[in-house]
This record gives C-alpha cells, structure tokens and sequence, in this order.
C-alpha cells in the first residue's frame, strides 16, 4: 500500500470543521461526567447502570477506534469522518428522546462509534494536509477540542444542565456536529492506495478483543453489585482472562492483525502511547471530584462546573505553550513535566479532609495544575505518535493511540467511580473521594515513569519514519 499524493493544503476553515468534530466526543459526550445526579433523578437510573453508560462510549471508542483507522486508510478519511459526524448526531438525538435506562445506554454505544471513526480518520487527515510547523498547529487545535473539550465538559455540562435541562446538551452537540460537517465540505478524499492481494479481516482478533475488554468493565463497574467472588463475577474474569489470552495469540500470528504490533518496534511511539493511556486514565478525577463536591459538599452541578473553569483557561493556554516546547526542547521534557503537574493537581484535590472553604481553593488550584499538566502534555505527546507512524499505517497508528485514550478514560472512569462507590456505600464519603482521587493519581506517575522510560531523549520535535514494507 501507497499514501496517495495530493497537493491539496490544508485551511482553517478545515482544522475549525476538524475540532467542531473533535468536540461532539469530548466536549458534549463527556459532558455526562458532571450530570449524575441530574439524569438520577430525571429518569430513575441505578448509580451502577448510569457508571455503565458513562463508561460504554470511550468503552466502544477504543474497542473499534483501530478498526475505523483501517477503515479510514482504506476507504477514505474523509468519508470515516462524515460518518462518525452522522452516528454522533444519532446517538445524541436518542440520548434526548431517552426516558429510561435502554435509550440512553444505546446511544452512548453509539457515540463511542462515532469517536472511533472520527479520531483516527482526522488525525489522518491533519498528518496528510498539513506539514512540518503547520501539522503542529493544526494538532495542537485537534488537541484544543480533544484536551479542552474535556476541560469544558465540566464546566459547560454542569451550565446547561442547571439551567437548560440536562437534555440541551445533546441537542447543542447535534448542531456543533452538523457545523462540522458543513465546514469540512469541499475537502478533497485522502486514503491509502490499494496494491497486491487484500488481506482478510481480522474477524477472530476483533471478536476476542471486544470479550476481552466488556467483561474487564462489567468486572469494574458491576463486581460490587454482583460480589467480587460471586460466580458470576469469577466467570466474567476468566472469559476475560481466556479471551486476552486467544487475542494476544491471535494477533502474533499474523501479519494482518487487528492490532500492529509491528508499529510497538519504535520506542517513542510505544512510549507515546502507553504514557497516553495511563494519562487519560486520570479522567476519572472529573467524575470523583465532580461528584463529591455535589453529594458531599451540597453544591449544584453548575457550582462544581465553576470549580473546572482553571482547568479549561490553563489546558486552552498551554496547548500551544506545549507545541511551542515541542519545537525548541522535543517532545521528552514536556511529556515528563505535564504528567507530574497533573499528578500534584490531583493530589491536591484529594485532600477532602479540608474544611470547606480551604478545600474548595484547593480544588480550584488542582483543577489549575491538571489543566496545565495536560495542556503542556497533549501536543507533544500527540505529535510523537503521529510523526513516529508510517505513511502507509498512519490511520491504524492514529487509531491506536486514539484508542489508548479512549480505553484509559473508559478504564480510568469505571475503576475510580467503583473505588468511591464501594467506599462511600460504607458511609465515609470523604475517604472514599479522597481514595478515588489518589487512585488517579497513581495513573498519573506510571504515566510519567512511561514516559522517563520509553520515549528516547531527542529534541527533534519531527521524526522520519520509514515503513517496513
């Protein structure tokens, strides 16, 4: 296979259409993170299926996130992202009509679909029609909508649920995605050109992977509800165990994989990748923090939306100060220094036995600190997975990565509610937060050992890749 050429550049109007897509994920379908208790008591949802359904889409982004990476290199990227715009208006439009538990669960399956068509085929998109400094500013806005998204979610979810109606948040990230397909109109198609014999699918890989990782999260998210040594429980991890181990002998034994393995043989998009992961993980502060300063501290979604805003200002500020350091210093330095802010940030929102004003200045200064690790981290870290890919495999490389972040924050989420669910059942709701929150930032630190150990020390921002073939 051969990148096909094209002489087509990329505009603004494109990076802006790119980052409105990037938003209907992490922007508004993340949003669900800061309307527990708001959705609770519209429609009667358990606290253990409402943890499913905010796991499920990042869940089923990483699931099929490398599948849609194929599927965009193959087909098209521009197609693969018109297609993730349309299931995100989807999944949205039934999240609005639900009334129940089924509704809501299947269009967050749904939107985790569309995540996983949407990323990778617009990183693609930004490697293929943007070079050197310009590809670096067009991925520090792609992070703007990933990162800062994620930031605003809090702070914009909480806004609208308080004084919308929960429901207006879905409906705002219809019309945001029905932009996006507006302004990448016009785009020219951009895949790889097919040559020789075509492979088959990977059905069995696919099929052991999806096992695999719905059984690892219905073990999180519902062992406490079933009992951690209730059969059900046992059996749920063992068909994990038996279904990783068949994937992983699947996937070594052949060249067509569902996952690359061969891409693993570059150090620095391993590290990238891995330090990724454990870093989205962290992700489930934005749901323990949230959550307890609601349950436990009395205030509003909006009010604990406020307590986000330093996080939004300092990830939007440093995405571009980390793109800037990338250029002069390399991707190393500032990958190590955003997973250790975040690490503080989060550890200084985890000391929940603070009275309340003390406390609340501290969750403001740690949403602060976690801002700034991330915004200092994302550009680089980012770059390093791209620019490290091989033309030929840049949608499946892309996909990866995307799918490490996806699996971290599904992962991340669903053992940090658990964490503070199992713990406040006892009636300590402070120590439960406190623990749910050091939990993430364990994440944090093995995302900066990832990093020490993994991503060579260069202070060349952009590498040339060759591909093996």
């Amino acid at each position: 296979m051969q990148q096909e050429q094209t002489t087509y550049k990329g505009t603004n109007r494109l990076i802006i259409g790119i980052v409105f897509g990037v938003l209907t994920f992490w922007l508004f379908a993340q949003s669900m993170v800061n309307i527990v208790p708001a959705i609770q008591s519209d429609i009667g949802i358990s606290s253990d299926l409402l943890n499913i359904a905010i796991s499920l889409t990042a869940l089923f982004s990483g699931i099929f996130i490398v599948v849609a990476g194929g599927l965009a290199d193959k087909f098209g990227r521009m197609k693969l992202t018109y297609i993730g715009l349309v299931l995100s208006i989807l999944g949205s439009l039934l999240i609005v009509l639900a009334h129940g538990a089924t509704l809501l669960i299947i269009g967050r399956v749904i939107q985790g679909l569309s995540a996983a068509c949407i990323m990778p085929a617009t990183l693609s998109l930004m490697k293929t029609y943007f070079d050197s400094k310009d590809r670096q500013r067009a991925l520090s806005y792609w992070s703007i909508g990933s990162w800062g998204g994620s930031g605003f979610c809090s702070f914009v979810g909480g806004a609208i649920a308080t004084y919308m109606g929960w429901r207006w948040i879905f409906i705002i990230s219809i019309i945001i995605a029905l932009l996006g397909m507006l302004l990448i109109k016009g785009t020219p198609e951009s895949k790889v050109a097919q040559t020789g014999s075509k492979g088959r699918f990977d059905t069995w890989g696919l099929v052991t992977f999806v096992i695999a990782m719905v059984c690892l999260n219905l073990v999180i998210t519902r062992g406490s509800t079933f009992g951690w040594t209730s059969p059900t429980t046992i059996i749920m991890i063992l068909v994990f165990l038996i279904s990783a181990f068949f994937f992983f002998r699947i996937e070594l034994r052949q060249t067509n994989g569902f996952i690359e393995f061969s891409l693993f043989k570059n150090k620095a998009y391993t590290g990238a990748t891995i330090s990724n992961f454990l870093l989205n993980a962290a992700a489930g502060t934005l749901v323990v923090a949230n959550t307890y300063v609601q349950v436990g501290r009395g205030f509003t979604a909006f009010q604990s939306g406020l307590l986000t805003l330093g996080y939004v200002v300092c990830v939007l500020a440093m995405i571009r100060v980390g793109e800037k350091l990338l250029q002069k210093i390399g991707a190393r330095k500032p990958m190590i220094f955003g997973s250790l802010i975040t690490a503080i940030g989060i550890a200084l929102m985890a000391m929940t036995f603070l009275p309340n004003l003390i406390y609340l200045i501290f969750v403001f200064i740690g949403y602060a600190f976690f801002g700034l690790g991330l915004g200092i981290y994302a550009t680089p870290s980012t770059d390093t997975a791209v620019s490290n890919s091989p033309e030929d495999k840049v949608g499946v490389a892309s996909g990866i990565y995307k799918m490490a972040s996806s699996l971290g924050g599904s992962f991340g989420v669903a053992i940090s509610a658990t964490v503070y669910g199992v713990i406040a059942a006892s009636g300590n709701i402070e120590v439960a937060a406190m623990v749910g929150l050091l939990t993430n930032v364990a994440f944090c630190v093995l995302s900066l050992l990832a990093v020490i150990f993994m991503t060579p020390q260069t202070k060349k921002a952009v590498q040339t890749v060759q591909t093996n073939e």
